[in-house]
C-alpha cells in the first residue's frame, strides 16, 4: 500500500509539473534594457555615422560614451563630445516599456534650459532597437524654447551585441546617427568621469 501511495504521489507531482507555465520570454524592451545593462562600467568611442550637415559640426571630433550608474530600472550614459561633457542619456524601464531622457548640464552642474526632453517607447521595439517619439513634456519645452523643428523628433537607441551601440535622432528633413564601437572598450577615463 505504501508503494502504491508513493507511486500515486509521484504521478500527481509529475502531472502538476507538466502544467506549470514555462517562464515567459522577456519583452523586447526588457531584452534591450538587459543588453544595455550588460555594458555597464564600460566606455566606448564613437563617430558620426550619418552624412554630416552644418548642424553636426560639433560632432566632427572625438565622441565617447560611458555606460554607468546602472540599476534594475535605470541606466545613465554620460556623453563627451570633444571637451563638452554636458550630455547624459538616461534610459529608464517602466511597466509600459522604456523612457529615454536627455539630461543637459552646465559645467557647474546646473541644469540647462533645454534638458529632460525625450520620450517613451510607443511600441514594443526589438531586443536590438528601441524608438522614443517626443513626449508631451518635450513638445511643450521645444515650443517654449522656439525649437519647433524638434516637435516631431524620434530618438532611437540600437545595440548590436559585440559590435555597435548607436544613438539616432530622426525627424522630417533630419537624420543624425552616432555609432559607438563595442569591439574596443575605451580606457575608463575616456574623457568621462
Amino acid at each position: 500500500m505504501r508503494i502504491m501511495n508513493r507511486f500515486l504521489l509521484a504521478v500527481i507531482l509529475l502531472g502538476c509539473a507538466a502544467f506549470q507555465r514555462a517562464p515567459a520570454d522577456p519583452s523586447p524592451s526588457d531584452a534591450f534594457f538587459e543588453r544595455l545593462r550588460a555594458l555597464c562600467g564600460q566606455s566606448f568611442e564613437g563617430r558620426l555615422a550619418s552624412p554630416p550637415t552644418a548642424a553636426d559640426a560639433a560632432f566632427a571630433g572625438p565622441i565617447s560614451v560611458r555606460v554607468q550608474d546602472c540599476t534594475t530600472d535605470q541606466v545613465r550614459m554620460p556623453v563627451a563630445v570633444g571637451a563638452d561633457r554636458s550630455r547624459t542619456w538616461v534610459v529608464t524601464r517602466t511597466g509600459q516599456g522604456l523612457v529615454l531622457k536627455h539630461d543637459h548640464r552646465h559645467a557647474d552642474g546646473t541644469e540647462d534650459a533645454v534638458s529632460q526632453y525625450g520620450g517613451a517607447t510607443a511600441g514594443p521595439g526589438t531586443a536590438s532597437r528601441q524608438e522614443f517619439p517626443a513626449d508631451a513634456f518635450s513638445k511643450a519645452l521645444f515650443e517654449r524654447q522656439n525649437l519647433t523643428a524638434s516637435l516631431t523628433n524620434v530618438w532611437a537607441l540600437e545595440i548590436q551585441p559585440g559590435a555597435t551601440l548607436a544613438y539616432e535622432l530622426n525627424r522630417p528633413g533630419r537624420h543624425f546617427r552616432i555609432a559607438f564601437d563595442l569591439t574596443r572598450p575605451a580606457p575608463r577615463d575616456g574623457g568621462l568621469p
